[in-house]
């Protein structure tokens, strides 16, 4: 793990994200006190349409229309 002050993280932006690319674990560090971490993000994987098919039900009241308190509530009244 490296640990950079914010003056060199900010002057070497570039070279830093390529080290997390690699794998490399980098603090960022205020007059030597860490306060942000860079990791690599996980990638996201491909979404599935249809994955919760089954799993998830809308009971028909949903649909119902809303109270009028409710909506003048939503329309920020």
């Amino acid at each position: 793990m490296v640990t950079v002050n914010v003056h060199e993280a900010k002057t070497n932006l570039s070279r830093l994200l390529a080290q997390v690319e690699a794998g490399e674990e980098i603090v960022i560090a205020r007059n030597g006190t860490p306060v942000a971490r860079l990791v690599r993000c996980k990638p996201r994987g491909k979404r599935q349409p249809g994955t919760l098919k089954g799993k998830i039900t809308v009971p028909d009241s949903f649909f119902d229309p809303l109270p009028e308190e409710e909506l003048i509530a939503w329309e920020g009244g």
